[in-house]
């Protein structure tokens, strides 16, 4: 029996069955629905009142809660409520390539098909006619020493310690793992704490999956225990999105746990002001309140948040349920995804319609993420117009010229608008 022991961190691969927790996680295998009324008459009996599918935190909570919420998740088609699916046959084929897992929290916040968060949830036939997109386009397995973790960056490492959602994203940048069986196991997370202890220079290590925070609270703190119990790692972060997609799992219990591991962050996701909830607001509360920042990273989807107003209501929203916006993303080239990506050029006409127009804290950095293992590349609007003799002409978000001294020390600064040129820039001289 194979024994793997990291820094006071033991584990038997035929050992210990909680370390992970066990549920079914293999792709649906349902039978075809023989017709549309047979498929609607199977949802019918489903289908709970809407009034039941959420459960709210104004009653006395129950920790485990969140697991029965999870064990109630639709993942075949033709348990799907009727009015949200269209077409079951076609949803059965997706599933077969592409889990579905839609948790009953999560289908009472859609409100009718293609809606915002129908979108993300519903499979939809265009995930299997992709011809542009790729499995692994940020060439994460070519960059993993060990299995599930990504080395790309000098100084941090990537993580992966679960292969589960509380929902499977229409969009997820790694279909090719998620919701599959055996992507994760004991030995790959003692094979990656084991890697992570014999690199020094790793000081920054972020939890991923799938998500972390649909382990048990036992099995995450055995690994944040081992992770803090290497010298050289001096953060961890977890990236989840259960705050969004499953805010119960938030408990007192996980909270009191998870503040013992300081500095420890988390990073969420939320793309629509519609996510922002009373309960996802209590969860991140409670998180905040235990010291732990919160940050967010959106992903620009089409049909669901390629707008600025939309975007800038949900970077107000998430600053009041104290979450800052971190990164606003390109969507990547993930097979699978390809109507959901927009024109690098909207995400510019976004950080346009939020930089000046409302609070920094407001402001998320916009990135691509580059496909071969690039890694994360920021895209600013030109805001740097032109180099005058010593002086940089630079704009303004209301498209006014002013300039600022190239050399620092020696003349004046001039502050006094020199220009102001609206409308179309194209024909401005760059610096």
């Amino acid at each position: 029996m194979a024994e793997q022991i990291i820094k006071g961190f033991t584990l038997q691969s035929s050992g210990d069955p909680s370390f992970l927790r066990k549920e079914e996680d293999t792709i649906p295998e349902d039978e075809p629905p023989s017709s549309a009324g047979e498929a609607q008459s199977a949802a019918s009996k489903k289908i709970e009142s809407r009034s039941n599918l959420r459960l709210v935190f104004s009653r006395e909570e129950d920790d485990d809660s969140w697991k029965g919420l999870l064990a109630r998740s639709i993942t075949k088609a033709v348990d799907l409520p009727k009015q949200l699916c269209m077409d079951v046959i076609t949803v059965h084929d997706v599933t077969r390539r592409y889990p579905m897992r839609i948790n009953p929290y999560y289908l009472g916040l859609i409100k009718e098909t293609n809606d915002p968060l129908w979108l993300q949830a519903i499979p939809d036939f265009k995930e299997l006619n992709d011809p542009l997109g790729v499995e692994d386009p940020l060439n994460e397995e070519e960059q993993s020493p060990v299995p599930n973790i990504t080395h790309r960056y000098p100084d941090r490492v990537l993580f992966l310690v679960s292969s589960q959602c509380a929902m499977y994203c229409r969009f997820c940048t790694r279909k090719r793992k998620v919701g599959r069986s055996l992507t994760v196991t004991e030995e790959t997370i003692a094979l990656g704490i084991e890697y992570i202890g014999r690199h020094r220079e790793v000081r920054d290590v972020l939890l991923s999956g799938g998500d972390p925070l649909l382990l048990t609270d036992k099995s995450i703190e055995r690994i944040l225990k081992a992770l803090r119990q290497i010298p050289h790692v001096e953060i961890i972060r977890i990236g989840t999105r259960v705050l969004c997609t499953l805010p119960q799992r938030i408990t007192i219990r996980l909270v009191n746990m998870l503040k013992k591991y300081h500095p420890l962050y988390i990073n969420t996701h939320f793309n629509h002001p519609i996510e922002i909830t009373p309960e996802a607001a209590k969860a991140c509360g409670r998180l905040a309140d235990a010291g732990i920042p919160l940050g967010c990273q959106t992903v620009i989807l089409r049909g669901v948040n390629d707008n600025a107003s939309i975007m800038k209501q949900l970077m107000q929203g998430l600053l009041r349920i104290r979450v800052r916006p971190y990164y606003l993303y390109q969507a990547d080239l993930t097979q699978g995804t390809g109507h959901f990506r927009t024109p690098i050029d909207k995400g510019l006409e976004i950080i346009e319609a939020l930089r000046g127009h409302t609070s920094g804290l407001c402001v998320p950095t916009f990135v691509v993420d580059v496909p071969g293992g690039g890694g994360k590349t920021p895209i600013l609007p030109n805001y740097l117009l032109r180099k005058e003799k010593d002086t940089l002409l630079m704009r303004n978000y209301e498209n006014n010229v002013y300039s600022y001294p190239f050399a620092t020390g020696e003349g004046e600064i001039r502050t006094a608008n020199v220009a102001a040129r609206e409308g179309n820039h194209e024909d401005w001289n760059y610096f």
